[in-house]
């Protein structure tokens, strides 16, 4: 079991520490619904030091990204970022990930902890004709998450950069929490607003505790991974080993708008075949119209019980005071408004498909 440079500072704050993808780390400090309300409200900050960081170099950098990503990373310029994913071979997602552009021929790409191993093996073998420099800095840096409305005005006394002026998805390199070169990016997982700050784990416990300083006054807690996760989900975000895997296509997995055809990428051209047939399930939001908590492998059905698909996340949300879920369905019921039934054990209870996010700010 990993443990992030903070761990200890999370176990001195009470923290509740579970295991997640190899990492020890804080599941909640206070109670998940009092770190949501938090963050939806004012500012909160999270370790999110388990993501995995590689670096690609050099003239062919540009050429691998654009080979094993689906989104078109040519169209980032210096201090953009990009949502995106690596897409298999057999119609599927390795990993979703964000690109930052760092500099002229230096991308940075942002994975998922519990994928690090096996997306820097996908990564490195389809680089073995391109050549591109691969650094895999996953273990030296640390990442930091301010999220929430207040953010901008908590964390500005910190650093000479104007961070209300950095739009979404875009970000800086400078001055932060006494550290002279970290990344400011205007990213998140939360729908709230805010920044991610990549620093070196030797810099991040004084990040920390200078950002619980400035941010005393707007009431800023410390916020576990169950809020990350009641939080993306109330914005219908995937997260990866739930709503997309090796077996979900991006097209029936709804991220179509990150894959570009404009170029050949890893298994393009079944996919643009995909497209062009049309998929037969699709992920969709839903809600549910009596009481309940739908959770992850949990059978959507239609109103005879037949199976129409499956729950790939739930919850009861703490915005919404309701149960929500995502989940893949026949494509006949993924249109908003229809009526689907979530079987929770042996009961049958009624939902709605809703247009997403659930949570509307």
């Amino acid at each position: 079991m990993k443990n992030t440079a903070l761990t200890e500072v999370h176990e001195s704050l009470g923290a509740k520490m579970v295991p997640f993808a190899g990492f020890n780390m804080p599941v909640s400090y206070e109670g998940v619904n009092l770190e949501h309300e938090t963050v939806r409200k004012g500012v909160g900050v999270f370790d999110v030091s388990h993501m995995g960081e590689f670096l690609i170099e050099g003239p062919n950098a540009l050429e691998l990204i654009q080979k094993v990503t689906s989104n078109d990373a040519s169209k980032l310029t210096v201090g953009k970022a990009q949502y995106s994913c690596f897409p298999n071979e057999t119609g599927g997602i390795v990993d979703d990930l964000i690109v930052y552009r760092i500099k002229e021929e230096t991308y940075l790409l942002v994975v998922n902890a519990s994928n690090i191993e096996k997306d820097w093996a996908h990564v490195s073998k389809f680089n073995e004709g391109i050549g591109a420099e691969m650094r895999n800095i996953s273990d030296d840096y640390s990442l930091l998450a301010i999220q929430g409305p207040k953010a901008v005005e908590a964390m500005q006394s910190l650093s000479s950069v104007d961070l209300a002026e950095i739009k979404f998805y875009n970000f800086v390199v400078g001055d932060f929490a006494g550290i002279a070169h970290v990344i400011i990016s205007a990213t998140g997982y939360t729908g709230s607003g805010g920044f991610e700050i990549y620093c070196k784990n030797t810099e991040v416990e004084q990040v920390w505790k200078k950002v619980l300083e400035a941010g005393a006054d707007f009431g800023i807690k410390p916020i576990g991974l169950a809020a990350r996760d009641t939080l993306r989900l109330e914005m219908g975000y995937c997260l990866y080993g739930n709503d997309i895997d090796d077996m979900t296509s991006p097209l029936e997995a709804g991220l179509g708008w990150i894959t570009k055809f404009t170029k050949a990428f890893v298994n393009s051209e079944a996919l643009a075949a995909q497209k062009e047939q049309g998929v037969s399930k699709k992920l969709v939001g839903f809600e549910l119209t009596e009481r309940g908590i739908p959770r992850q492998g949990y059978e959507l059905v239609d109103a005879d019980g037949n199976s129409i698909g499956n729950v790939t996340s739930g919850t009861m949300s703490p915005s919404l005071e309701k149960g929500i879920g995502l989940g893949y369905v026949s494509t006949d019921f993924s249109k908003a408004d229809t009526e689907i039934f979530v079987q929770i054990r042996k009961k049958r209870v009624p939902a709605v498909i809703v247009k997403l996010p659930f949570y509307k700010g």
